[in-house]
């Protein structure tokens, strides 16, 4: 990796302990009052303390060995895919490596997640629902209720922890999405990042989502580049570059303590958007889906029958009134939806792909045998929030405009590359659920929740290649692994009491595929959609607003209820509940019992409330002048100055070099999704405002800078009449007015995308300008920054506007 600042960073703990060299261990033990308690009471002395080194005797440095016969853990969760989407399960799309596993383990086919992104996260690395541990939506979306704090608290560690303190290595590699927004900037606090819950490293990114060609990266606790190797420009991604990482871990760690097991959090960004992959991948499938998502879903069903992963008696579902047929898009339409689908199986093959590179890493050094793998598809269904045809950028409906599909046709040869940040329409994602209804954020229906989990662990389970029925959720992942490794539930970790683990282990079913199932009751909550699974029957009710349509409320006394025997109704196909009406008292009785014990209430649908930013904690309330001094860089646009809906000033303070140039980036905000850049090229000042790739609004300089100290300042005077209108740009050098032009339309939400940042003296990951690559350094010195912003003068009207945008902006991070 690249070394940022003055910090350098050693890929693997050389340092460790050998631990085949210590002479005495000290073994997970348990206090004769039944709790086990972490970390461990130290050992009592046992050798002899004299005057001096001659008449004493020293103990043996102790040291906690794991468990005997505890393996090696990888935990690989997919984001963003459904049921229907891998071929494995009778998806379209090839994946080997995936059928590779299944057939050596066995999948359970009954197993679910919580229908979102964070709160699926949550759940699976404490073990307790996501309500329990106050991740009851996305952490962006957090509020003070304690099931919705978007603060995993001390009381419920991750079990990460609890194997780290139990002689386990501990690496997280890819996704984090369980820090507060408000706690992301590097003022900290770091309480919540992995090097704090149970990680020795961490090396991914922060948030929903992130550019795969330009991510902006964590090392531990400092922003890093991606590293792109020689001679792979243009072919390389996020997706290569975390396998690589998993692989590099594994080699380290077996090459120091060969005999210490590892535990392995392989969260890649894939399958979310934006849906980004090298071209080669992408050419493989064209013109593979110019039949539509309804074909699809009937050719998928009759894959999966053939398959057997369905029962024979299940029925497919048909398609939601409110999703538009395939045959009903123009051919113009049908042309972009192809393309953006064709793209998202290419992602899905290059994802299969990079797992198997990892899984080809645990054959080369001869672990396989010893390493329990779990590969979750899907922390929720696939995507319903790529609108209803697609989009090039999603980000536009940050701006409330939709692509004009002549733009989108103009552009799509460039879907899935890094000029793009690509989703696709929501009936290939309602396909890529086949064949159950709806999907991501519909917490009441199995689209939303049932994720294949696929297990392996040679010599622990009786029948590779088969397949389990038992009804099981996210929840149960941890005390499985916890189990498996050999180890107490701990009572109390760090000084802190613990609650209970409310998963169960599925270790019961490994020997046994008809073993009894031991999960008896399950809740679901996700916006007010919710349902109660017990014994063989679910209990549903979608509530409200549409996963693409991102605002409104609805009254929860006029929802209507559905009722399945799932036992015998595999996708949810025959609703019941005329027919039984008190057992659909009963489980409605019970998911009120379920939602009081574990802080699902109160019931809460809202978007624009929930979503306020006055309702959280922020870096930037109330202030309308910001310094930005040398250095400053990598700050979340959540923590920067919001210069959206008024008129501002930036001034910037910088000494140019004698020798060497001038060109290069003073200061940025965003990236290709959007954004505004200050930079020097050919000696000039530049100023471009880039709206969501759509149009991009330059201003350059009459005048050069010279050597030594120069004045740069940008006045942006906002029209006014509205949000989202445009200004005038004035530039001005050394107090000289040097340019000037017109910005036609600006963002409303004061942020321009989901993973991008502000930065000082260059611009990291995407850049902003296509006029550069980043992160196009500044040769000198960027002294200082200063933005000054005016008040808004906008009606409430405007602000409740700005209010939807800021939700529509929060909800694309996840």
């Amino acid at each position: 990796m690249k070394k940022l600042g003055s910090a350098v960073f050693l890929p693997f703990a050389l340092f460790s302990c050998v631990l085949t060299s210590c002479k005495q261990a000290q073994q997970p033990t348990t206090a004769q009052s039944g709790e086990y308690v972490l970390p461990q009471p130290q050992p009592e002395f046992k050798g002899v303390i004299g005057t001096t080194y001659k008449d004493s005797k020293p103990d043996k440095i102790a040291v906690i060995n794991p468990p005997k016969g505890a393996p090696n853990v990888l935990m690989i969760l997919i984001d963003d895919s459904g049921f229907g989407q891998w071929g494995t399960f009778g998806g379209q799309t090839p994946t080997p490596n995936l059928d590779r596993l299944a057939k050596s383990g066995i999948s359970f086919l009954r197993f679910h997640t919580t229908a979102l992104c964070s709160p699926t996260r949550a759940a699976l690395l404490t073990g307790r629902n996501h309500h329990s541990v106050g991740m009851g939506n996305i952490t962006e979306l957090a509020d003070a209720y304690p099931g919705y704090s978007g603060q995993i608290p001390k009381t419920a560690a991750m079990f990460p922890e609890i194997l780290r303190q139990n002689g386990y290595t501990t690496e997280y590699i890819g996704k984090n999405h369980q820090i507060a927004d408000w706690e992301t900037s590097l003022a900290g606090p770091y309480d919540r990042w992995p090097s704090l819950q149970g990680f020795d490293h961490f090396y991914g990114f922060i948030g929903g989502e992130t550019n795969q060609w330009q991510p902006p990266l964590f090392r531990d606790t400092t922003p890093v580049e991606m590293e792109i190797p020689k001679g792979r420009e243009g072919h390389y991604t996020l997706n290569d570059s975390l396998a690589d990482e998993v692989i590099k871990y594994i080699h380290n760690q077996k090459s120091v303590t060969p005999d210490r097991p590892f535990f392995i959090y392989y969260a890649p960004g894939a399958t979310h958007a934006p849906h980004h992959v090298p071209k080669e991948w992408i050419d493989k499938f064209k013109g593979q889906f110019d039949q539509g998502w309804d074909k699809y879903r009937e050719e998928a069903y009759q894959r999966q029958l053939k398959l057997g992963v369905i029962p024979a008696d299940t029925k497919l579902t048909p398609r939601p009134a409110e999703i538009p047929a395939w045959d009903s898009l123009t051919p113009d339409q049908k042309r972009v939806a192809s393309r953006l689908m064709e793209t998202f199986a290419a992602y899905t093959a290059q994802t299969d792909y990079e797992v198997g590179r990892v899984l080809d890493a645990l054959d080369e050094t001869g672990i396989t045998k010893d390493t329990l793998v779990l590969w979750e598809i899907g922390d929720n269904g696939a995507s319903l929030e790529g609108t209803l045809y697609g989009a090039f950028n999603e980000f536009t409906g940050l701006a409330g405009v939709p692509e004009d599909p002549a733009y989108l046709i103009k552009h799509i040869d460039e879907i899935g590359g890094p000029t793009s940040y690509n989703h696709i329409p929501v009936g290939w994602a309602w396909a890529c659920n086949t064949p159950f209804q709806w999907g991501k954020q519909v917490a009441s229906h199995f689209g939303g929740t049932r994720n294949p989990l696929v297990v392996s662990w040679p010599g622990h389970i009786s029948d590779p290649g088969g397949k389990r029925l038992q009804f099981h959720h996210v929840i149960d992942i941890a005390p499985t692994i916890i189990e498996a490794a050999g180890i107490p539930q701990p009572t109390e970790v760090n000084g802190v009491r613990q609650k209970p683990i409310e998963g169960i282990s599925m270790m019961y079913s490994f020997k046994d595929p008809t073993a009894a199932e031991q999960r008896h009751i399950q809740y679901f909550e996700m916006f007010g959609n919710r349902a109660l699974y017990k014994d063989g029957w679910i209990a549903v009710c979608r509530h409200g607003r549409l996963p693409w349509v991102n605002v409104g409320s609805a009254d929860f006394d006029k929802d209507t209820w559905e009722l399945y025997d799932v036992s015998k109704d595999f996708s949810e196909a025959n609703n019941i509940a005329a027919q039984n009406p008190d057992k659909l008292k009963e489980l409605q009785a019970d998911f009120m019992t379920e939602a009081k014990k574990y802080n699902v209430l109160p019931l809460d649908d809202r978007f624009i409330e929930r979503g306020d930013p006055r309702l959280r904690p922020s870096l930037i309330e109330g202030r309308t002048q910001f310094l930005y001094y040398s250095g400053a860089a990598h700050i979340p646009e959540s923590s920067v100055a919001d210069t959206s809906n008024k008129s501002f000033t930036m001034t910037a303070n910088i000494d140019v070099p004698k020798t060497g140039g001038s060109d290069g980036v003073i200061v940025a905000k965003g990236g290709v999704a959007g954004g505004y850049t200050l930079f020097i090229k050919q000696a000039k000042p530049r100023f471009e405002y880039n709206w969501y790739t759509q149009e991009r609004y330059k201003i350059a300089s009459s005048a050069s800078v010279t050597p030594g100290k120069n004045v740069i300042k940008v006045d942006f005077k906002y029209d006014g009449g509205g949000i989202g209108k445009g200004g005038l740009v004035t530039l001005y050098l050394n107090d000289k007015k040097v340019g000037e032009g017109r910005v036609e339309k600006t963002e409303v939400a004061g942020r321009f995308s989901a993973d991008e940042t502000f930065d000082t003296g260059f611009d990291s990951a995407s850049p902003v300008s296509a006029d550069y690559k980043s992160p196009f350094s500044f040769p000198g010195t960027v002294n200082k920054v200063e933005i000054d912003i005016a008040p808004t003068n906008l009606s409430q009207s405007d602000r409740k506007k700005i209010e939807i945008a800021q939700v529509r902006a929060l909800l694309t991070r996840e």
